[in-house]
């Protein structure tokens, strides 16, 4: 009985999670101006943080990369529409295309290292792409950085408004969250949660531990191209700083408040953490010390993140 408690404890929870955000997002879509603007750079932080999730949350991999194939997303995305006329979303799966061919050549090798090491080996890569981006100019245009990009749209349909552009983010991360939700429960998903438990023990009972870590980069580095190539066509611009180190500081800090290796979780934790900067604006000086005070609470008091603390707290209730 107690079992069953807990499961629909941890059911009514995800569906509060879901609610919050939903109520986020409305609230946004509803009043729009600038709120809807820093709920929009949220949803695309949270397809971002959820294909870090995959490779963090469900197989138990590190990296401090993935910035670098929302990069290359990001660029084809910008050259292909600004200097050779594409259309968004032909260029969008141009850069999927060269995003997961440079994850595959990457991780191939990478991924055979474990720990520490790997989580150096991918801040490297992240490193490199950001220097290329930067020293490219003749593509890239440098520190001036690529303007003049057309916005999300399918023939002449466009999405331009503040309005339009939530309305069709938040369809894509609904999206992309429901395939993740699948992806858990599937037999791929079991075998990233044998790999997160034990390589030895996974790799005993015949799975292929290196292309299941494999396929879980390709996942992580196929979403975070699609946020890259989303976010520059939100903003028709893009410059390196766009996808330097402080991207996957952001992302991490998400992934944490909100829950590793939950579905939930990147999108409620995208969204408190692109907020909680704008409820302390008021404070001025102190801003930046009520925004990490407020995040270390968080991170005291819900280990396992707010939709952990959210389970947490209806198994209680239940009980």
């Amino acid at each position: 009985m107690a079992v069953r408690s807990g499961g629909i404890g941890g059911r009514a929870a995800s569906i509060g999670v879901w609610v919050v955000s939903a109520s986020i997002v409305g609230y946004a879509f509803i009043f729009g101006g600038y709120l809807s603007t820093i709920v929009a750079f949220a949803l695309i932080y949270a397809i971002f943080v959820s294909g870090l999730n995959v490779f963090m949350g469900l197989t138990a991999q590190v990296s401090f990369g993935q910035s670098a194939f929302a990069a290359i997303g990001g660029y084809s995305s910008a050259v292909m529409t600004t200097t050779y006329g594409w259309a968004p979303l032909p260029a969008m799966l141009c850069g999927l295309v060269a995003a997961l061919v440079a994850a595959f050549l990457i991780g191939f090798p990478t991924l055979r290292l474990k720990g520490h090491y790997l989580a150096m080996a991918t801040l490297a890569i992240g490193l490199i792409v950001y220097e290329i981006a930067v020293e490219w100019e003749s593509v890239t245009q440098g520190y001036m950085g690529i303007s003049g990009i057309p916005p999300l749209g399918v023939g002449s349909l466009e999405a331009t408004s503040d309005r339009q552009i939530l309305l069709t983010l938040s369809a894509l991360t609904v999206l992309v969250a429901f395939a993740m939700s699948r992806i858990r429960q599937s037999r791929l998903g079991r075998a990233f949660a044998a790999v997160a438990g034990s390589e030895e023990a996974a790799s005993a009972l015949g799975i292929n531990v290196a292309r299941y870590k494999l396929v879980s980069f390709l996942l992580a580095a196929g979403l975070a191209s699609i946020s890259g190539s989303l976010f520059v066509h939100v903003v028709g611009y893009v410059s390196p700083e766009v996808f330097g180190l402080h991207m996957v500081v952001l992302a991490f800090t998400m992934i944490y408040i909100g829950g590793l290796g939950t579905v939930a979780g990147p999108i409620i934790g995208a969204l408190i953490v692109s907020l909680l900067p704008e409820m302390f604006r008021g404070l001025s000086e102190s801003q930046d010390l009520a925004y990490g005070l407020t995040l270390i609470v968080i991170l005291i008091y819900a280990p396992k993140g707010l939709v952990g603390l959210a389970k947490t707290f209806d198994t209680w209730r239940s009980q």
